[in-house]
């Protein structure tokens, strides 16, 4: 039966040609991206799963950035505090240059002026910055209280035999082997304050290291060192004011307290220790040289008794302004950096009136030596912290690569297509589209032949 109003044959090849079409044009979208799911509508559930992961994979990528953004700060305080490092070093030779009896106080002020030179380059390190970021001016300290400057000595006898009653001549190192101090030595002083020198010189005679010290500091009252001065003597405190006066000084006076005897059987070893916290009346460092009645150097004995070093460092109080670094794709999943202050007043070469540490004598040079070794000491423990740092971004980096390779490699198996399989659905579809095409249009055309016949 051949039907003209309604071509049956041909709404039913349109249909099919429709399908087809549409086939194709699923199998042209996976082929041309690359994927088997380009939306909800190809399969829900896996278009999820891969959304979610594609969030997670340009999170790693972002935090995979930042640790190399901080890695690239980092690297620029490290070449700020390297710097320091090398010129303290060149300092340290200089002022060693200047302790030597060969120059003249003319060659040693001479060399004060490359010292000056130097402590100014110093601050100009600290002052380095990172996209407008001051690094080491102390501005991204870690959040701290003030502290007070404490050098101990780990070199003398216990504590607990140590007490202030012990004479030059009875002192013992921390073997129990005598120091070979005898009445006839003599002891030269010297201490650094808020860049300030104090150098005194004592007889040894019958007196104790803790008398002596404090008759040193009663001295130096007297030449502008700030404060009173506490004497621990495994009895009781006892101090001296700037009238040289024996009294029981005030707490919130007293700015010096040397430790000379233990307070408890555990007592830490002898010390002396700034009393006022902050950078204002910061010890430098202290050094203590023997010699013989003939001027010579017992190097043995100063040896031991001048490893005063620095343990605690004196610092301003500051609030938590520590660097942080968001190196992952979680809240506070974080690396906190604090970068300690690398200015030349912090380090105790320059004091609160603008004034250096000074190397114009021998006695003033061979102090300097010490002050230099804790501003080293100071300086190589923030490098060798930056470094740990650069290190563990490294790690931390290499970790996000594999994670975010992980989590690729798994969205990829959800919605990359397998381009073998698409490109036979699309050669399949592409057929039976022209197969349809071409049933269609023989289905229009029995209309033709209808009309044919009638006329």
């Amino acid at each position: 039966m051949m039907r003209i109003k309604n071509n049956i044959d041909a709404v039913r090849t349109q249909g099919t040609l429709n399908k087809n079409s549409n086939r194709m044009q699923k199998d042209l979208k996976r082929v041309s991206s690359g994927m088997k799911i380009n939306g909800a509508a190809d399969d829900a559930s896996g278009y999820a799963i891969s959304e979610r992961m594609r969030t997670k994979i340009r999170s790693l990528d972002q935090a995979k950035q930042n640790t190399q953004n901080g890695t690239s700060m980092m690297k620029v305080a490290e070449g700020a505090v390297s710097s320091t490092v090398d010129i303290l070093k060149t300092m340290k030779e200089k002022a060693i240059n200047a302790a030597n009896d060969t120059n003249t106080d003319s060659d040693r002020q001479t060399i004060q002026k490359e010292f000056n030179q130097f402590i100014d380059q110093i601050d100009d390190n600290a002052n380095v910055t990172y996209n407008g970021k001051y690094l080491v001016d102390g501005s991204h300290n870690n959040g701290i209280e003030a502290t007070a400057t404490v050098l101990a000595n780990d070199y003398l006898e216990e504590p607990a035999n140590l007490t202030n009653k012990r004479k030059f001549t009875e002192l013992n190192d921390r073997n129990g082997q005598s120091l070979g101090i005898i009445e006839s030595d003599s002891i030269t002083i010297s201490l650094v304050q808020d860049a300030k020198t104090y150098t005194r010189q004592y007889d040894i005679g019958t007196n104790t290291l803790s008398d002596t010290i404090a008759h040193f500091m009663m001295d130096i009252v007297n030449d502008g060192y700030k404060g009173e001065i506490a004497i621990w003597d495994s009895q009781e405190y006892y101090g001296y004011n700037g009238f040289k006066e024996k009294v029981a000084p005030a707490a919130g006076n007293r700015t010096t307290v040397i430790t000379m005897g233990p307070k408890d059987p555990n007592a830490n070893p002898p010390t002396i220790e700034d009393y006022q916290k902050g950078l204002e009346h910061q010890l430098g460092g202290i050094t203590l040289s023997i010699t013989d009645k003939d001027g010579q150097v017992k190097k043995s004995a100063n040896a031991v008794l001048n490893q005063f070093h620095e343990v605690i460092r004196a610092q301003n109080a500051s609030k938590d302004n520590a660097l942080v670094f968001q190196v992952g794709d979680k809240s506070n999943q974080a690396i906190k950096v604090g970068l300690t202050d690398m200015r030349s007043q912090a380090l105790a070469l320059r004091g609160q009136n603008g004034d250096t540490v000074n190397i114009a004598t021998q006695a003033n040079a061979n102090a300097a030596i010490e002050v230099l070794d804790n501003a080293l000491a100071k300086a190589l423990d923030q490098q060798t912290s930056i470094g740990a740092v650069q290190s563990r971004l490294a790690y931390t980096a290499d970790n996000l690569t594999v994670a975010s390779t992980n989590c690729l490699a798994s969205e990829s198996a959800i919605r990359d297509a397998d381009m073998a399989k698409e490109m036979t659905a699309y050669t399949r579809d592409n057929v039976l589209l022209q197969a349809a095409q071409a049933m269609l249009s023989q289905a229009n055309n029995q209309a033709s032949s209808v009309l044919s016949l009638l006329q």
